[in-house]
């Protein structure tokens, strides 16, 4: 007596892979794309500190402006001026009026950045906004949106003086996602 297996039998085994593989695709190929914007976002750091070393070392002209002098710095990078996106927090909510931007510049590696000065004085001088990846999406703070407090003498990622907690916290699905930008670079994974 021969024993094998029926063409519905091989059907329904076939039926049930699909859908394991359907279920487990978008999770590793979600987990690839953040782990590849992360790296990213590490290996730009190195071309912001040297664009901040510059700056900071153009500090003792008396009419140093920090935007202009960022901007200038940065020329070599942009290479054009573009329409404003919609970016939100990690958790889905709309950013607040504070880390919105009006004016986005795409650079030479087709990246994002935007830099937002505030009029009244205060410890923090402005932010710097970069999508690592540009327009592409997901554009979600602490995917694929990093940034970087501007003070008077330094520029430093997101929640630098956050504990770790917290930027663990903040880096969480329910997180608005701006803690990633220190989080990550000093090894954190997303939750």
């Amino acid at each position: 007596m021969k024993r094998g297996f029926t063409i519905v039998e091989v059907s329904i085994l076939f039926v049930i892979f699909l859908i394991v593989a359907f279920l487990v695709a978008p999770l590793s190929l979600d987990d690839t794309l953040q782990a590849k914007n992360t790296s990213k976002w590490r290996s730009v750091q190195s071309d912001f500190a040297n664009v901040f070393n510059t700056i900071n070392t153009q500090k003792e002209n008396e009419n140093f402006n920090l935007t202009s002098e960022f901007y200038s710095a940065m020329n070599s990078e942009i290479k054009k001026e573009i329409e404003p996106y919609k970016i939100l927090f990690l958790n889905g909510t709309f950013p607040s009026g504070t880390y919105r931007f009006d004016k986005f510049y795409q650079t030479q590696a087709n990246s994002v950045l935007a830099v937002k000065m505030f009029d009244e004085p205060a410890d923090i001088k402005g932010i710097l906004m970069y999508d690592v990846n540009g327009k592409n999406g997901p554009n979600r703070w602490g995917k694929d949106v990093f940034g970087y407090n501007i003070y008077n003498d330094k520029f430093e990622p997101f929640c630098k003086n956050e504990s770790i907690s917290v930027q663990r916290q903040e880096c969480s699905k329910d997180g608005t996602g701006l803690c990633c930008s220190n989080y990550y670079l000093i090894g954190g994974s997303f939750e």
